[in-house]
């Protein structure tokens, strides 16, 4: 398993070294789109990291027995 990711990092420096030509036409709505992916991304990553620090809080709350009543 260890031999294959050897020979794809290899394949992969190549094909970097060796770049070829592409002839790709970019459509004018092609960086709104990129743009609007990297935006969503970024939003779901935070609101992923901001449930999962709720659930923590929730879960050590529990376990001492506070509220956020007795403050």
């Amino acid at each position: 398993m260890r031999n294959i990711f050897k020979v794809l990092f290899i394949l992969f420096v190549i094909n970097l070294i060796n770049p070829q030509a592409a002839f790709a036409y970019l459509d004018p709505n092609t960086g709104s789109m990129v743009l609007q992916t990297i935006i969503a991304c970024v939003t779901a990553i935070g609101l992923t990291f901001k449930m999962w620090k709720n659930s923590v809080i929730s879960f050590f709350k529990k376990i001492t027995g506070k509220n956020d009543d007795e403050n």
